[in-house]
């Protein structure tokens, strides 16, 4: 029998389908010589710090740099039954080999290779690549399997992302927030990201308009405008000047120009255009897209590619077909295949298309997200196999009263693939005009403007910024630049909303990241260190080279563990941080694990460093016993010295009461309490 492990269970059933495993069994499907099972994402991870030492459970400075020399892993607790059936079939004698059918990239890798040694198997692995769950796709994929150690460079690049992010994340937010006080999330990619949105509003905040003035003549049934100027008496002097006169013609140059249409959609321009023209979140977009993908409707969407391979040529006029039919349109002019098709520029998976069976598929059926980006990926196909755009450009100068004005028309030659995208507007001129020529001036108006601040940025715009941080500081021959991949710059997005650093606000129908008073404020006290998209960009480039192996896993975790070494034993906290980091709640006490504020509501009470989950519950059977309530006051004294006096605690045993001292005791993972008595 061969085992084959998907990254998901609708993934496995498409499989299973194909190869004939159609007899459903305890957690997999069997059949035909094949068993097809399924992990459910990473079903482990690297473990928690405590893993390493119990004493890790309190957060103290003195503890850290926390860097592990042998890692580990723990199943996540929701995870273990699935883990379970996997580790079982994978240790089944009838089991002769191995097929790794996770999705095609980076984390996929992870996913199969931490199941597969987590499981003890060293049975001999295949690696099943695909970019589409069509069932051609499948089965062509199944005749061309790879050998499994193909991909080790590309598991040691997985291994060494998670293991990175692992050791910035866990000291440097520890680091923070014991130094401020309060939860500090801190992150490889997620701070980088954070510094790009605080530092755009610091230029809007530091941002002051300056006024300038434009004269505008009405001529020849033509709108000129002149140079900007920036007194507004000098403008109304032009003004004067062209009033009731003539303008005689300088120049006037046509230019025909040629527009090529866009490439086709890799995953972060799918998702900067559904973010702009539907207003979909870069993750809700990789989310209907990865649905999409499942139902065999789309191609793989983690890609980086704009482009099919060579060998696709001769089936893009029957996607093509299909995608207009998805939109409900017609393609116009001959589908130009070559166009689309470059191996050369095709990484790991190639560019985002429908596939040829969603023409034929229910669409009435999807969800309105998944309908609409499925129709944005149409579209996308359907532009780039029509001919470019062509145009001619006129523009025409004129003097007046010693000053020149010009005013440029367009005029469609071609119109392309523009008939399938925002179709510009013909704004011809006069096509008798001639060098020389006089023209009566019509009216005469002075127009005033100011400079306007950058914008804020969205989804699109921040997308669009994370993927070119850095790059022109990187070599010419870099695979990856900017911060984090096309995978995972959604989930950096989200986690920054959900840690409270950046918030979405929406104003005039446009959604823009703006951050919080936190996140500002910890960008203010991060080092430069660990807010350079330079950096990470750099990171990103170094895991390209352990992904092809040219750089050694080791090499490249000394780089980051020597990081955190400095970051933890040089970084100076910023003088005057209690202004940054103000607390809008009463602070009963310090937190004895971490030193962060304690804070009471209804349940207890609270340390504010969520990562920190110190607690003492106002219903602990502790207090409830002895028919005593745990009031702010005594949680202010045992947590301020450690101890209180209880007077009249009623004792089960006796129904008589007594007084005590209370006494608390935690041990990192519990807060306990010890009665002393004072028989004195």
């Amino acid at each position: 029998m061969r085992l084959v492990i998907a990254e998901k269970p609708s993934v496995a059933m498409g499989i299973a389908q194909v190869l004939g495993a159609t007899a459903r069994k305890e957690g997999h499907m069997e059949g035909n010589g094949w068993l097809v099972s399924w992990c459910i994402g990473h079903l482990a991870g690297l473990a928690e710090p405590a893993a390493y030492n119990p004493s890790y459970d309190k957060w103290r400075r003195e503890d850290l740099p926390i860097l592990p020399e042998n890692w580990r892993f723990t199943i996540g607790k929701d995870k273990r039954e699935r883990f379970d059936v996997l580790r079982t079939l994978l240790r089944r004698e009838d089991v002769s080999e191995v097929v790794n059918a996770c999705d095609a990239g980076r984390e996929g890798e992870l996913i199969f290779r931490t199941a597969y040694y987590l499981a003890g198997c060293t049975k001999p692995v295949k690696r099943l690549w695909i970019s589409s769950m069509e069932d051609s796709a499948i089965r062509e994929g199944f005749d061309n399997l790879r050998p499994g150690n193909d991909y080790d460079g590309l598991h040691q690049a997985a291994l060494c992302r998670q293991k990175a992010d692992w050791l910035v994340g866990i000291n440097a937010t520890r680091l923070f927030s014991l130094l401020y006080g309060r939860t500090l999330n801190v992150g490889r990619v997620m701070s980088p990201t954070l510094a790009m949105i605080a530092q755009r509003e610091a230029e809007i905040a530091a941002f002051e308009p300056e006024p300038f003035y434009t004269v505008e003549l009405t001529c020849g049934g033509m709108a000129l405008t002149g140079e900007r100027i920036s007194g507004k008496e000098d403008a109304a002097a032009i003004a004067a000047a062209c009033e009731g006169g003539t303008a005689t013609v300088q120049a006037v140059e046509r230019k025909e120009k040629t527009e090529r249409p866009p490439a086709l959609y890799d995953l972060t321009t799918l998702q900067r255009d559904a973010n702009r023209v539907l207003g979909y979140t870069a993750q809700q977009t990789l989310d209907y897209l990865q649905a999409l993908y499942e139902k065999k409707l789309c191609t793989y969407p983690r890609t980086d590619s704009r482009y099919l391979t060579d060998d696709m040529e001769g089936s893009v006029p029957v996607l093509a077909s299909a995608a207009a039919v998805i939109c409900g349109v017609e393609v116009p002019g001959a589908v130009l295949s070559s166009q689309v098709c470059d191996s050369g520029k095709v990484s790991d998976h190639h560019a985002i298309v429908p596939t040829k069976d969603a023409a034929t598929a229910d669409l009435s059926a999807l969800p309105m997200g998944e309908h609409e980006v499925l129709r944005l990926v149409s579209l996308g196909l359907i532009r780039a196999v029509c001919p470019a755009h062509r145009y001619a450009e006129t523009t025409v100068t004129v003097e007046c009263g010693g000053h020149s004005f010009t005013v440029k028309g367009k005029t469609v030659l071609v119109m392309g693939w523009r008939a399938c995208a925002a179709r510009p507007s013909d704004t011809a001129l006069p096509d008798d005009l001639a060098q020389g020529q006089t023209l009566a001036v019509e009216a005469v108006q002075v127009k005033e403007g100011q400079t306007a601040p950058p914008k804020h940025f969205t989804e699109d715009t921040i997308l669009a910024s994370m993927e070119c941080a850095g790059a022109e500081d990187m070599p010419d021959d870099a695979e990856r630049r900017g911060i984090g991949t096309p995978a995972t710059r959604a989930a950096i997005l989200e986690k920054l909303v959900d840690t409270g650093l950046v918030e979405r606000k929406k104003a005039k129908k446009i959604t823009s990241l703006l951050p919080t008073q936190a996140g500002s404020s910890l960008v203010a006290v991060l080092p430069e260190a660990l807010q350079s998209p330079l950096l990470t960009a750099d990171w990103e480039y170094r895991l390209g080279q352990v992904e092809r192996g040219e750089l050694s896993p080791e090499d490249f975790m000394e780089g980051i563990a020597a990081m955190v070494k400095e970051l933890v034993n040089t970084y100076q906290p910023v003088p005057g941080a209690d202004v940054l980091f103000p607390s809008d709640r009463e602070a009963v006490g310090p937190c004895p694990r971490c030193g962060g504020a304690v804070v009471e509501n209804k349940k207890g009470f609270f340390c504010e460093n969520r990562e920190c989950r110190f607690v003492l519950w106002k219903d602990s059977k502790f207090f409830t016993a002895k028919k005593k309530a745990l009031t702010k006051t005594i949680a202010a004294a045992l947590l301020n010295k450690g101890r209180v006096k209880l007077t009249g605690c009623f004792s089960e045993k006796t129904g008589k009461t007594y007084d005590a001292t209370v006494v608390l005791e935690d041990d990192g993972a519990r807060a306990n309490y010890k009665l002393v008595f004072d028989h004195g």
